[in-house]
This record gives structure tokens, C-alpha cells and sequence, in this order.
């Protein structure tokens, strides 16, 4: 079985209030790109990885009277996929939420919510962050999604995840930017340890576990990671004996050696430098006994997939959907 994550830029602008698709040549919130020419574009790759199960983060929203539940049903329609049943976690209010799709022929799909080893992700994490005797109260702005799958390989529990942004939005200068970015940093890292809680709370329970979707973190991002000594991607992976660690074979060699080139799945255009920014951000992490049924990891990225560059419809339709790229597990 497959199981893959994809984060899909500004999802929710191809939509319209009752879910409904704008295929129009109206311009999507991508740069250069029209809603007509995204959608199409996301057929392509949702078509090629057919997956059986697919974590889709920035999902279409279901707040203001919209319905995104309806609206990643029809795009799955549309688009000609298996994957066209819809699990949703809690609903949150940033037009970006965090859904399953799946194929309800091969996977059964449900939330499964709860408070093992952590709070609830819709609740509150009280945390000293700086050693200063005070708890930092710290919130998911996207909560979680936590899902109980039957699959054709037993049953498993997914996290998937959407972590706080490091980048300093809204910085008014280089002052404000840097205090912008290490309280970003402060609240990533806060919410890897409620989720590295959680984690730890399955592993104890033999629970076979994939933690997948977007960290907005890797080893080395940012010039802040030295000030707390760890990357998110670290603490959520974990550290010590094998029975307690997560294992992701791109986080692996990111971890490795940060001086060597590292895999990336994420392309972000730097307007102010004129140029490209490629990182390492999205993962799918598995617990040890599912490590031994791991049969391929694989990022789809156009630049440095052999396969993918080699379908010029495919590289050009990932280059056009988003500002991520798929990454998928083959589990057998």
C-alpha cells in the first residue's frame, strides 16, 4: 500500500463556498499560475502517485461557511483519483486544514482523537521554553490530525501534521524579524515536544505509528536552531535506543551531515534576491515494526527524480500545483 503527504499551496482559492471547483482563467494565488492551470496540474500528480492514502496538507478550509470536505471529495472526483473518501480532525480557523484522503476500497479511515501521553491537540501545552520559571501556554494553530487506519497491512495510527512557520511574516524590520523569528522557533519547537509526548505515548503502547506532513523544519534551516540546540525534526524523530525513534531515510541523512547535500521537498521563490530556496521539510516517519515493512520512500521532485524529470507533463505539473512536492512510502 501507499501512503504519501502532499502539502498543496493556497488550496483553498480553487474553490468556492459550497466546495464547488473554479476551473477558470482566473489567477490562482500562485504566482503566474491560473486556477484552471492548477487544478489541472493537481490531477496530474494526484493521478500519478495514486495512492491509497494521502495526508493533504493546507487542505481547502471549512471555516466562514465553506466546506472543504466537500470541496477535496469533488477535486478527487474530478480528478479522477482512488482516493476519495475524506477523514477530517477539528476544524481550525487559518484556511488551511489538514485532511485525509483515501480509497475506501483498500483503507478504512477514521479520527481518532486523544489526550495519550500529551493534552489533546485542540487544547493547550504548558511549557517552560526559556528556563524562566513561567509556563509558555502553547496552542496548535492547526491541530493535529490523528487517524485510526485499517489497511491491507494491519492497523496503524497516523499523525499528521502541519508545524508552526519559523519565517518571521509581517517583520516591520531586521529588529523585528529577529525577535519574530526566535519566538516562531520557540512556539515550532514547543509544539514538536507536545507531539513527540504523543509519540512516545504509542511507541510504549506497541502502537504501529507514521507521524507525516510538514515540520517546517530540518537540521540547519535557520541561523537561530544553536540558541535551543535541536531541530524539530530531531525532537520528533527522537533520540537513544531504536525502540523509541522514528525513522524517516531523508531526516536520517539530513541529520547525518549537514555539510553534504540533503534531499529537499520544497521549492519557495525569494523575491527580494530574485532566485529559488529549496529545503527539507515534509516527512514520514514510521515506528521501528514498521520499518521492516518500508519498501520505498520517495520524493517527487522534478529536479531531482530521474522519473518524474523524465515525464515532462508530470515535472511540469509539480512545478505548476505547488510550492512542495509529494513524498510517498510504499508499505508491504
Amino acid at each position: 500500500m501507499r501512503i504519501a503527504t502532499y502539502n498543496v499551496e493556497w488550496f483553498h482559492t480553487l474553490f468556492d463556498d459550497a466546495g464547488g471547483l473554479l476551473h477558470d482563467d482566473a489567477w490562482s494565488a500562485r504566482r503566474d499560475v491560473s486556477r484552471a492551470m492548477q487544478i489541472d496540474a493537481l490531477g496530474v500528480v494526484f493521478r500519478a502517485l495514486d495512492a491509497d492514502a494521502i495526508l493533504v496538507v493546507e487542505a481547502p478550509d471549512c471555516s466562514r461557511g465553506r466546506d472543504g470536505v466537500a470541496a477535496l471529495r469533488n477535486f478527487a472526483h474530478a480528478a479522477g483519483i482512488r482516493a476519495r473518501a475524506v477523514c477530517m480532525g477539528f476544524q481550525n480557523d487559518t484556511q488551511q486544514e489538514l485532511m485525509l484522503l483515501y480509497d475506501p476500497d483498500v483503507v478504512q479511515a477514521a479520527h481518532a482523537p486523544s489526550d495519550l501521553g500529551a493534552p489533546g491537540f485542540e487544547t493547550e501545552f504548558r511549557i517552560d521554553l526559556d528556563i524562566d520559571a513561567t509556563e509558555d501556554v502553547v496552542r496548535f494553530s492547526k491541530p493535529p490530525l490523528e487517524v485510526a487506519l485499517e489497511t491491507p497491512i494491519g492497523p496503524l495510527h497516523l499523525i499528521g501534521v502541519h508545524v508552526k512557520s519559523k519565517a518571521p511574516h509581517g517583520a516591520r524590520d531586521d529588529d523585528h524579524a529577529m525577535r519574530l523569528a526566535i519566538a516562531n522557533r520557540r512556539k515550532q519547537l514547543a509544539q514538536c515536544i507536545w507531539l513527540r509526548a504523543r509519540v512516545e505515548a504509542h511507541l510504549e503502547a506497541g502502537t504501529p505509528l507514521i507521524v507525516a506532513g510538514d515540520l517546517n523544519d530540518g537540521p540547519g534551516l535557520d541561523e537561530y536552531e544553536a540558541l535551543f540546540g535541536r531541530s524539530g525534526l530531531e525532537i520528533v524523530m527522537g533520540s537513544g535506543a531504536a525502540a523509541g525513534r522514528l525513522f524517516d531515510p531523508h531526516g536520517a541523512r539530513a541529520l547525518q551531515s549537514r555539510l553534504s547535500a540533503m534531499p529537499t521537498t520544497a521549492r519557495f521563490f525569494l523575491r527580494h534576491e530574485g532566485r529559488y530556496l529549496q529545503a527539507l521539510l515534509d516527512y514520514i516517519m514510521v515506528s521501528p515494526d514498521l520499518r521492516t515493512k518500508a519498501r520505498r520512500w520517495h520524493i517527487w521532485h522534478p529536479f531531482d527524480d530521474p522519473a518524474c524529470w523524465g515525464d515532462a507533463a508530470l515535472r511540469d505539473a509539480l512545478l505548476t500545483a505547488s510550492d512542495h512536492f509529494p513524498v510517498s512510502l510504499d508499505l508491504g
